[in-house]
């Protein structure tokens, strides 16, 4: 589950120590990782990662274009299928937060938390909506109903469930550059149409 924080503030506050201390547990993760391919015999090493991610914000992502560039896979998605996705040889798992936690976290320091392309948590329709109504118990604002690689039906009925339940339905082109080459950001696959009052009603959310 992907949860998107708007309006947060740089400096203290609750998520925002959380999120130096995830930085730093990542970075941790990302070492024992080049690790773990060195042993495999994958030809990367943890200063590449760090210099492939621009020295922050470096993860499973950056690994896989390097396997690219190198030649040891054709594409990024095989680097994922081959050695980076879970339960792959080099997949290591990273320490999360519980959805509950994150949405709380965002509140507390006066940000808006919003569901990120609910349909990649792969539940039933009815499991989905449930979800997001458990996640507005804890202080949810959003749902991201008109996404990239969605449907116009699927962006419409998950704009139906937002405004359900009280919800903003927001979006986005989930533009990653070159490792989702397919999506354009602002605009997805060319069709993407996110109404500029989504983020004044998010912004109506904040926190007092």
């Amino acid at each position: 589950m992907h949860v998107l924080v708007y309006f947060l503030e740089p400096g203290e506050g609750p998520l925002q120590d959380e999120l130096l201390r995830l930085q730093r547990a990542r970075d941790t993760r990302n070492q024992a990782m080049a690790d773990l391919m060195a042993r495999l015999g994958l030809p990367v090493t943890y200063d590449e990662i760090m210099q492939e991610a621009g020295g922050m914000g470096a993860g499973r992502p950056h690994i896989a274009s390097i396997l690219v560039r190198k030649g040891v896979v054709k594409s990024i998605q095989e680097a994922f299928d081959t050695w980076l996705a879970k339960g792959k040889p080099a997949y290591l798992d990273k320490e999360r937060l519980t959805p509950a936690v994150a949405v709380r976290l965002a509140v507390d320091s006066a940000a808006v938390p919003v569901l990120a392309h609910p349909f990649s948590l792969e539940l039933a329709p009815d499991a989905t909506e449930a979800t997001i109504v458990e996640l507005a118990s804890y202080g949810l604002v959003g749902v991201e109903a008109i996404y990239g690689r969605y449907t116009p039906a699927e962006r419409t009925g998950l704009a139906a469930t937002a405004t359900r339940h009280g919800l903003v339905a927001t979006g986005g082109s989930d533009y990653h550059g070159t490792y989702k080459p397919d999506l354009k950001v602002g605009v997805g696959l060319g069709d993407l149409d996110v109404p500029t009052d989504a983020l004044d009603q998010l912004r109506a959310r904040l926190p007092a």
